[in-house]
C-alpha cells in the first residue's frame, strides 16, 4: 500500500527573515546617494562600482567600522580626503540608505501576527553598518526578538553560523524554523542546507531590487506576499504516513 500524505506537521516556532526586499519593499539607490562620492570627490559611478564589487566583505565587517569602511573606499577610489570630509559623506551614505529603505505596508501587521500566534521572530540580514543604526527608528525593532546582522556576526549568507547564531538567540532548532527571504545571497538553499524550511518571497516589485548572487538553484515554496509568505510558513508541511 502507498504511503499518503498527512497534515501531522507542527506550525514553526520560530521564522526568519531576510531584511532588504523581504521586510522592506524593493531596494534602489535613490538620488541621495550622489551626495556621499561628491564629498569625496569622485564620480558617482565610480563609488557605486567600488561599493558594487565590495559588498560582502563590507558586509562582514572586513574594513572595520563604519567610518574606516569609508576611508576604505575612499583610498581604493585614490583619492584623499580630510577626516570631517570622511566623515560627513559616511552620515551622507547614511541618510541615504534610510531614504531608501521602505517597510512593507504589511510588514508590522505581518509580524504582530505571528507574535500573537506566539512564534519566534528574527532577521537575518546581510548588511554593512547601516542598518543597525537604521533598524532602531524602525516599528519592526521592537516585534523581532533577535538581529543578526552580517556586519556584526563577521559572516554572510549561506554561512551556516549566521543561521545558527539566530537559532541559538532564538533557542529553537533549526529544523523548528521557517526562513522567508527574496533570494539573495543564496540564503533560501543556505536555510535548507540546515534543514530549516525555506520560502522565496516573489513580490512583482522585486524585479527592480539590488541584489547579489541571487539564489537561482532554489525550486521550493514561494509566495507573492509577505503575508501570503507568512501564512504558508504557518501551515503544516504534509508528512508521509
Amino acid at each position: 500500500m502507498d504511503s499518503e500524505p498527512s497534515l501531522s506537521g507542527v506550525p514553526p516556532r520560530a521564522i526568519l527573515f531576510d531584511f532588504y526586499g523581504t521586510l522592506t519593499s524593493a531596494c534602489t539607490r535613490g538620488p541621495a546617494h550622489e551626495l556621499a562620492p561628491r564629498l569625496l570627490g569622485c564620480e558617482p559611478a565610480e563609488y557605486f562600482a567600488v561599493l558594487n564589487t565590495s559588498f560582502y566583505p563590507r558586509c562582514r565587517g572586513a574594513y572595520g567600522d563604519a567610518l574606516e569602511t569609508m576611508r576604505w573606499v575612499a583610498a581604493e577610489l585614490g583619492v584623499r580626503v580630510t577626516p570631517a570630509r570622511l566623515r560627513a559623506a559616511q552620515a551622507a551614505r547614511l541618510m541615504a540608505v534610510r531614504a531608501d529603505t521602505h517597510l512593507r505596508p504589511e510588514a508590522v501587521p505581518t509580524l504582530w501576527r505571528l507574535r500573537r500566534a506566539g512564534v519566534r521572530l528574527a532577521v537575518v540580514s546581510d548588511c554593512a553598518w547601516e542598518l543597525p543604526e537604521i533598524m532602531r527608528s524602525l516599528p519592526v525593532d521592537r516585534l523581532l526578538d533577535a538581529k543578526v546582522y552580517s556586519v556584526q556576526v563577521g559572516c554572510s549568507k549561506p554561512d551556516p553560523l549566521i543561521y545558527r547564531t539566530a537559532c541559538d538567540r532564538l533557542e529553537v532548532a533549526p529544523e523548528e524554523c521557517v526562513f522567508i527571504g527574496d533570494g539573495g545571497s543564496r540564503e533560501l538553499t543556505g536555510a535548507q542546507a540546515l534543514d530549516i524550511r525555506a520560502i522565496r518571497l516573489a513580490a512583482p516589485d522585486l524585479a527592480d531590487h539590488l541584489q547579489f548572487s541571487s539564489d537561482d538553484a532554489f525550486t521550493g515554496e514561494s509566495a507573492v506576499t509577505l503575508a501570503d509568505a507568512a501564512t504558508l510558513a504557518m501551515t503544516p508541511q504534509p508528512a508521509w504516513a
